[in-house]
This record gives structure tokens, sequence and C-alpha cells, in this order.
């Protein structure tokens, strides 16, 4: 596109007529970014789906740092996720299940339901088609668009009846994997020249597995438990998280799912939530050439304060993976992955690089802390290991943030079978208020 002189011009007078000085959210109680004073979410709904903790008030009504909890229909995730771990068996599907029904599956009720998403991943002849001929430069765009073209192969798209809201959503949990994985070959066919291959999904596989299959075929049995287990810790995370929140939005005005994934696929793709574990993996390798001994804790701190002080890296002034918008002492999810990155780090002789990312973790939590954060607690974040992971299993980094998606979209569909199945529902209607000085006089344009 050629630079525009109007557009700059344009683009220099929003500068002046766009400004809204700070003080004036305080003047007039507005929730900057819907958040209360003390930094917690400003209540907007209700839900029966999931629950983020990160705090408690004490009897003053203060917030207090407390160690993060995260509940899947009132169930502890850490209790089902130690469940599979310690019976070394894929559990995407059960917590699926638990997530769009309100209720854990008995054998018989998960069996038929794998069965259900087998039946269901592989991709109409035409979607296929459609993307392989795409020829975009993101996976997350490319399945934006895919998702809305599904729209066309459904008989009914605008059925909101709680059982055909339910095939939808089944249908779209079994079709991300298939998806994603031929956009991303597709991709590098169109850029690199490499082989295109389109694998069908095996049913005998389960979804984690299928993925990797449809991806590049072989892969280790660890490979595929631990990307089940990411998957299952990304799936849900409360109503406020940036992408439900917008497919709640969404949802409540009744337009079709299709309309209302993409929405939250777009809003996944932002840096500032679902691109996080890509910023954390660059960080990851510029660390890993930027210091010299990775056994060297004093040189480990040094850098890092460089990097808070904007000095080192991309002078951002972050150290990426460090913190959250909810966990204060812990996020939940971490202690899993870092468990399974470290199994995996031995499977594939990469030990020394997770032990590195141990050492810049610790150390990064207690600079923040005492840098940023006024010395109050701060907690590593599951984007810290998660790009790790994935670069251990083999997944390409432009399937971080895609592979988010293919995890979330089972909050994603709860969410909004919930928000169009609530008997008190209302479209969602937050009000802006103007803050201009004055009320201006038209001129006609002769006079201007």
């Amino acid at each position: 596109m050629q630079p525009n002189y109007l557009a700059y011009k344009l683009a220099e007078t929003i500068k002046q007529t766009s400004k809204i000085d700070l003080p004036l959210f305080t003047k007039f109680g507005v929730k900057r970014g819907l958040r209360n004073e003390d930094g917690s979410g400003v209540l907007v709904g209700l839900t029966r789906i999931g629950d983020v903790v990160g705090y408690d008030h004490d009897e003053a009504g203060v917030l207090q740092p407390a160690p993060g909890r995260l509940y899947y229909r009132a169930y502890d995730v850490d209790a089902l996720v130690h469940s599979f771990m310690d019976e070394k068996r894929f559990g995407f599907e059960e917590v699926a299940y638990l997530l769009l029904s309100g209720n854990l599956p008995d054998a018989d009720e998960l069996e038929a339901f794998r069965a259900l998403l087998v039946d269901n991943m592989p991709l109409p002849h035409g979607v296929i088609m459609s993307i392989l001929a795409t020829r975009g430069s993101n996976v997350m765009n490319i399945l934006a668009r895919t998702v809305l073209e599904l729209y066309t192969y459904d008989t009914d798209p605008e059925n909101l009846s709680r059982e055909h809201s339910m095939e939808q959503s089944i249908g779209l949990i079994a079709g991300l994997p298939a998806i994603i994985a031929y956009a991303y070959n597709a991709l590098h066919y169109h850029t690199k020249g490499v082989p295109l291959n389109i694998r069908i999904p095996k049913p005998e596989l389960t979804l984690a597995e299928n993925f990797l299959y449809m991806l590049r075929e072989n892969f280790t049995d660890l490979d595929a438990r631990v990307l089940d287990m990411v998957l299952i810790l990304q799936a849900e995370h409360g109503g406020g998280n940036n992408s439900t929140f917008t497919v709640r939005v969404t949802s409540s005005t009744q337009t079709d799912i299709y309309s209302a994934i993409s929405a939250g696929i777009g809003s996944l793709k932002g840096p500032l939530h679902g691109g996080a574990n890509n910023a954390m993996a660059e960080m990851f390798d510029h660390l890993k050439s930027a210091i010299s001994n990775w056994n060297d804790v004093d040189e480990i701190r040094a850098y890092l304060t460089r990097m808070l002080n904007k000095e080192a890296f991309d002078r951002s002034g972050l150290i990426y993976g460090v913190g959250h918008a909810v966990y204060t002492i812990s996020d939940p999810r971490v202690p899993p992955v870092r468990e399974l990155a470290e199994q995996l780090a031995a499977e594939k002789g990469r030990l020394d690089e997770f032990e590195f990312l141990d050492r810049v973790g610790v150390e990064a939590i207690d600079l923040v802390s005492k840098i940023k954060n006024h010395g109050q607690p701060v907690t590593l974040n599951i984007d810290f290991y998660s790009g790790f992971v994935y670069d251990l299993i083999g997944i390409p980094r432009e399937l971080y943030t895609p592979l988010f998606a293919m995890a979330r979209i089972v909050g994603w569909t709860a969410h909004r079978n919930e928000e169009i199945n609530f008997s008190g529902r209302r479209i969602v209607r937050p009000a802006y208020r103007e803050v201009n000085e004055e009320r201006r006089e038209y001129l006609p344009l002769r006079s201007r």
C-alpha cells in the first residue's frame, strides 16, 4: 500500500481530537479497561463455567494476594490435571465434555463423545480447497476466515436452539485442529515451496494426537500427552478474559456462532492476549545468545535488570511470561506445564535450556517484584513455559497462538451457549461518557 498524504494528515489530526486525559477517568468514576482502582475486574456478568482466583478480600474488603486457583465447572483444575497425569491418559476430550455439559462424563459417555469429535474432524472438501488456495501470511487470520466460511456449510446456521448450538460447538471444537494444520502446511507450501501434505484424521487417535499427525505425521507419545495437557490448561479461563468476553458480547446480539467465534479469534490474536507466548519465545531465544554463562546468576540478574530499564532486548521494559492480570502469588497452570517441560527437555536432550529457563524465572520474579511491583508479589504465568514446551514438541512458532485458539474454543463455545440460553439475557451494551469541553456550531462548507 502506497503512503497516502491525506491518511497521514487525518492520523495527525486524531492525535488531538482523540486525546482523553487520564484524570478524567477518575473524575467521572469510569473503570478504565473495565478494571477497578485496585486492579480487580469489574463484574459484568455471572457464569457457572469457570472461575479464576488470584486474590482474596480481607475483613476491610482490601485485596490480598492469594495462591492462584482455576476451576472448571467448580472442579479444581489441579485435581483434573493430576488425575490425567497420574493415570497417563489423555484428558482434553473429557474436559471439553465437562465444560460444554456441566458434568463429568462416565466411561460410556466419554467414549461416545470422543467418537463424535472424530466423526466431525474431517473438513468439507470445499473448505480444504479454500484453505489450500489462501495465501495469507498469518494462520490466525486464515482460521477466522475459515470459521466464517463454515457458516455456508451449516444447513441451519442461524438456529439458536440448545440442540443445534451444541452440534455447532462440537463441530467447531473438532474442526479447528484440521483447519490450523492445513493452513500452516498451505502457508509453507506457498511461501517456501515445502511439499504439501494433507492427512485425514484417524479415528483411533485423540484430538491432540490427530493434530500432530495432520501437522507432521511423526511424534512421540510424550509429545502428544504434553500437548493434550497444555490444551486442557488453556481451554477456559473465566468469562472476563478478553476473547471470551468478546464471544459473549457478540453472542448477546444473537448473531450466529461462526461470527461470534471469529470475533473471539480476532481478539485472541492480539499480542496483549494470546500472542504473548510468541513474545516469550523470542525473548528466550535472545537470552540464550545474550547471556554467555547460563549458570551465572549475577549475569542473568544484570541482563534482566537492563531489560526492565528498557536498555536491552526490545526495550519495552517487560520480561515476558512474568506477571498476570489476576494471579498474584502463583499461576496454577505453571507447575504441571513446568513438570512436563522438564520431562520433554530430558527426552529431547535439552535439559540445559530448561534449567537456564528456570533460573531466569526465579530471578525475573524477584526483580520484577522489587523494581516494577513495589515489593508486591508477582508470579510466572503459563506463557513462560508454554512456548518452550511447543518448541520441544517441534511446533512451529506461527502456530503458538492458533494452538491457544484450538484449546480456548471449548471455553468460547461453552460461554456462548450459556449466554444465548440464559433466561434473563439482554444485549451487552456498556456506556461511554463524552468529554468534549463544549458543543460546536456547524459551519457550512463554503465558510470553513
